[in-house]
């Protein structure tokens, strides 16, 4: 349903004054502490020094020279953090207090406001089944709440999902390295975008935020039929709730799915935030800060 002004309005400003209480008490400091130091420029090459981290040794050089030279490298004062939302039909369901697709308004908002803090630079990138919008990176407070208003009110043209097209623009569009904190529900075969993901991880501090609603996991055992539209096929199918067959059909298929993500992230290093709509979308964020920054601390 499309939002009235006043409504698009009242919305980012209702996200506005929570996002920004989260950022002031818990996130801008967590932000700065796991992403500091992800922004690096090449300064120039010297020789090799004992106690140099021998994998920053450039071999051309040092093949040319016929000594060890390492590269040197000083840490930028601002960082490029790209924020890709999916917008596809999926994200417009909730059997909650909110649709996937608030869910991740909320989400983007929290990393948005985290990086205007720390003085950093936010793009973004919304994609259905074709690339519905594209923001280039930018600061300023004007620029994240025009970032909110598009998340919220953004009516998209097209219905399915393409993660592979997303992915794979914004390695070509983006040229420096950065945080890529790419949200959706991820309702797609991973094989599918498993490549682009890899050359996106190569390039990007990649975040993948998974969005899943209960009852995606599990229908209510009611005797009753349910007749079911798929809302980026329009396929229409007939369930009957009231045995535990079709449940045990759906906790099979999710553990399947979930096990294929676990393999395409882990040898990539990447480690995604779980986000279910019946729940504050900020702690899994929260918990994700905290083990990194214990990871980053060993």
């Amino acid at each position: 349903m499309r939002m009235d002004t006043a409504d698009i309005l009242k919305k980012v400003r209702q996200i506005e004054i929570q996002t920004g209480k989260l950022v002031e008490e818990t996130f801008a400091g967590e932000y700065l502490s796991v992403f500091k130091g992800q922004g690096m420029e090449f300064a120039e090459v010297r020789e090799y020094t004992p106690g140099d981290d021998v994998r920053s040794i450039d071999w051309n050089v040092t093949a040319r020279s016929g000594n060890p030279y390492v590269k040197k490298f000083n840490e930028e004062r601002e960082l490029t953090l790209m924020i890709a939302c999916d917008m596809s039909a999926s994200q417009r369901f909730g059997s909650f207090d909110k649709f996937k697709q608030e869910a991740a308004a909320e989400l983007a908002a929290l990393f948005a406001f985290s990086a205007l803090k720390n003085g950093d630079k936010v793009g973004l990138l919304l994609f259905s089944d074709q690339i519905e919008l594209f923001v280039p990176p930018k600061k300023g407070k004007k620029h994240i709440l025009r970032l909110i208003r598009e998340l919220v009110a953004f009516e998209p043209q097209r219905t399915g999902t393409d993660i592979s097209l997303a992915l794979t623009t914004l390695s070509k569009v983006i040229k420096r390295q950065g945080i890529l904190i790419f949200i959706s529900d991820f309702l797609a075969e991973p094989e599918t975008f498993a490549q682009p993901l890899r050359l996106a991880a190569k390039k990007f501090d990649l975040i993948p935020v998974i969005i899943e609603d209960k009852l995606e996991r599990a229908l209510p055992l009611v005797h009753a039929c349910l007749d079911v539209r798929d809302p980026e096929t329009n396929e229409e199918k007939l369930f009957a709730l009231g045995g535990a067959d079709l449940n045990r059909l759906l906790s099979r298929r999710r553990q399947v799915w979930t096990e294929q993500m676990d393999r395409l992230f882990t040898p990539l290093k990447i480690e995604g935030i779980w986000v279910d709509t019946a729940l504050p979308p900020a702690d899994p964020v929260i918990e994700f800060f905290k083990r990194r920054a214990r990871k980053l601390r060993r």
